[in-house]
């Protein structure tokens, strides 16, 4: 039955990431990775949308117990994910605007104006941020203007950059809309930390191709240490996400091509698996 098969892959999907983040040598490929997580949520959530629609279409006029049961948890199922998209989509993204607003204005208020888009807070922390979306800012502290080399400042700034110009925020508010959208017993929230440790990993990328490794892992040190050793929420500051982990990432070896080909297979095949599963069921 349609619903069933769908129902499955959905758990399967959904477990998948419990296993994925145990593999860190994928975090070595961190583009071709991010594709594969939005990939896996994105399939799951298919599957449990068109479950119970599916189901209806080919639904047989005489049906056994067990296939109304199966019917009546995959409606349960599709209409649960479709409701928690809307409300989750709507209450995610102004939250997160809203916010952001607020920041802006506040930064703007309080921080010396360099240029467009750059505030210098008068803070004794050593910090550096961006606030993406409309009217963007990239914040720094007095503090870490005067503690950091020219080099690591500049490795800061590139990172951040690298945060606006590809807009890492959408890919983190689009991944957090589908993860909650799905039943919670099944999803993990080490799938969450995992993109944001990818995020992380492209910006610093970005910033090692401008500066150099030595200059942007001594800056992940000096702000991770400025911050008490914690991880801060991920794309809030350089220093963020791990430091300790995207220092090793900095110095590792680049992935075999292989790798990155073998990523995107996969990121193909769980998007493909509900359009699948629908057609070889149909015929």
């Amino acid at each position: 039955m349609i619903a069933a098969l769908l129902l499955l892959c959905a758990a399967a999907l959904l477990t998948a990431p419990r296993l994925l983040v145990r593999i860190e040598r994928l975090r070595r490929s961190p583009r071709a990775a991010l594709f594969v997580w939005q990939a896996l949520s994105l399939s799951a959530v298919l599957c449990l949308l068109t479950a119970a629609p599916l189901a209806l279409v080919h639904r047989r006029p005489a049906s056994t117990l067990l296939e109304i049961a199966v019917l009546v948890v995959a409606a349960i199922a599709s209409v649960g994910v479709l409701m928690r998209l809307l409300t989750n989509g709507h209450h995610i993204g102004r939250r997160i605007r809203a916010a952001r607003a607020e920041h802006r204005e506040l930064v703007d208020l309080v921080g010396r104006h360099e240029g467009h888009r750059t505030r210098v807070l008068p803070s004794e922390t050593l910090s550096a941020y961006c606030v993406p979306g409309a009217g963007s800012r990239l914040v720094i502290t007095e503090a870490a203007l005067a503690a950091l080399p020219d080099d690591q400042l500049a490795a800061v700034v590139a990172h951040e950059e690298a945060h606006l110009r590809e807009r890492h925020d959408l890919v983190l508010e689009f991944f957090t809309v589908l993860h909650t959208a799905t039943p919670r017993p099944l999803r993990t929230d080490a799938a969450l930390r995992e993109v944001a440790l990818l995020v992380e990993v492209l910006a610093d990328r970005a910033a090692r191709a401008e500066v150099g490794e030595v200059a942007l892992g001594r800056a992940l040190v000096s702000l991770a240490e400025a911050a008490g050793g914690h991880d801060l929420t991920p794309g809030a500051s350089v220093g963020a996400g791990g430091a300790a982990t995207r220092v090793r990432l900095l110095a590792a070896d680049d992935p075999a091509p292989w790798q990155t080909l073998v990523l995107h297979l996969v990121s193909a095949a769980a998007l493909c698996t509900p359009p699948v599963l629908a057609v070889l069921v149909a015929t």
